[in-house]
Order: C-alpha cells, then sequence, then structure tokens
C-alpha cells in the first residue's frame, strides 16, 4: 500500500469514533484532510465540527459540514487529528502543518484524541522530526537561544524565502536534533519560554487511542 492507501484507511478507520448527534473536533495535515473526505459520506450523523485552521474549515465547508467556533462549543467528545511522531506510550509530536496551537486547544476540549498516522510515524524516541514551536515574533532571536541551550538546532520555518505565519501571526522555529527521552518535562520546560505560544509536544495531554495505518492493516494502540 502506498502512504496515502495508509492514511486513508486511518481515516476511514476513525469514522468508528465519529459519536453520532454530536459535533467533533478535527486536526490539519494530510491525514486529517482524508478523514474530512471520509467524514463527508457521514456528515448526517453529526452535528458539525470545530477545525483546528482556516485551511481545515475551509475543507469541511466545502464539504457542506457545518464548522462551529470553539468559543460557542462546551465540549466534544473526540479530536481526531494525524501527528509528525508517535511513540508508545501516545506522546506526539506535531506542528508540520503549523497549526499546532490551534490543535492543541481543540483537543484539550475533547475527552478523546484519536491520532490517525501511517505506521512511519510511530518510534521509539522523539525528535527525528524537527519540533516545532510557534513563536511571537518579537521573540524569535531569544527564544532560539533559549532553545539552542536545550541542545537542538533552532531553524526558523522558510517558504518562498519568506517566514511561515501560522493563523494567529506568529513564526514557528523548528528544532532540529533533540533525543527527547522524557517529553512532558521537555514540553513544560519550552512552555515556559517567554515569547513561546506553544510547542509541537503533545505529551502532557497525548493520544486516547492511535490508529496507525500498516501493510497488513489498520493497528489501534489505546494509551
Amino acid at each position: 500500500m502506498t502512504q496515502d492507501e495508509l492514511k486513508q484507511a486511518v481515516a476511514r478507520a476513525a469514522l468508528d469514533y465519529v459519536v453520532d448527534g454530536d459535533i467533533i473536533g478535527v486536526g490539519t495535515g494530510s491525514t486529517a484532510n482524508f478523514f474530512i473526505d471520509a467524514l463527508a459520506g457521514v456528515k448526517h450523523r453529526i452535528k458539525g465540527a470545530v477545525a483546528s485552521s482556516e485551511g481545515t474549515a475551509e475543507r469541511l465547508l466545502a464539504h457542506g459540514i457545518t464548522v462551529f467556533d470553539l468559543n460557542d462549543v462546551a465540549s466534544m467528545s473526540v479530536y481526531i487529528d494525524g501527528a509528525d511522531e508517535i511513540t508508545d506510550t501516545g506522546a506526539m509530536i506535531k506542528g508540520g502543518g503549523a497549526a499546532l496551537t490551534r490543535e492543541k486547544i481543540v483537543a484539550s476540549v475533547a475527552t478523546k484524541f484519536i491520532c490517525i498516522a501511517d505506521g512511519s510515524k510511530l518510534v521509539d524516541v522523539l525528535g527525528a522530526f524537527p519540533l516545532p514551536v510557534e513563536v511571537i515574533p518579537m521573540a524569535q532571536a531569544v527564544v532560539a537561544r533559549k532553545l539552542a541551550e536545550l541542545g537542538g538546532t533552532p531553524r526558523l520555518r522558510v517558504k518562498d524565502g519568506r517566514a511561515v505565519l501560522t493563523d494567529n501571526g506568529n513564526v514557528i522555529i523548528d528544532v532540529l536534533g533533540l533525543q527527547i527521552t522524557d517529553p512532558v518535562a521537555t514540553e513544560l520546560a519550552i512552555n515556559a519560554i517567554v515569547g513561546v505560544v506553544t510547542v509541537g509536544l503533545f505529551a502532557a495531554r497525548g493520544a486516547d487511542v492511535a490508529l496507525l495505518g500498516m501493510a497488513d492493516g489498520v493497528r489501534t494502540l489505546v494509551f
């Protein structure tokens, strides 16, 4: 199976976690996009969704799925999203699509976090994928210095010669070369740096279930 076929398989499997009549949280990225496309086939079962990015909102609306503002939603049964890396304890690196802050906010409202990913995202130790950190633009230099002190190599995310901006108007610093053996402690340490909006470590609040696309089918991990 191709990587896209693996992503499609876990996206379809995630439909089993959709609660009828509820509002669900939806993530950002290529695997989340496959889930949105699959969700369109059962959109009559749900009231609508909360989107973790402008791009996700646009895709949901294009499928005729009602998009709710999170401020109008008190609770959600599930948040469904991908991951750039995930361990067998449910800790994740997210933010490759620059939506980490909104993803973390929406996920915090949901009772369950369902991670959907192809099997290559399962790792023993987080950090091979550069760790995204959303930063207030004026704090870019000082935060980069603090991140370097943690042992990584900070790099401003740039596309077409310009800094990538999040939906919140902030920049992303990707930290290369980390071996994150204590994800919760690292998450707390980076979040404590003045100027950081949030780090793309989802460990203090990790996944509850991971659906991983493997060559022989979808593997389910429950944490």
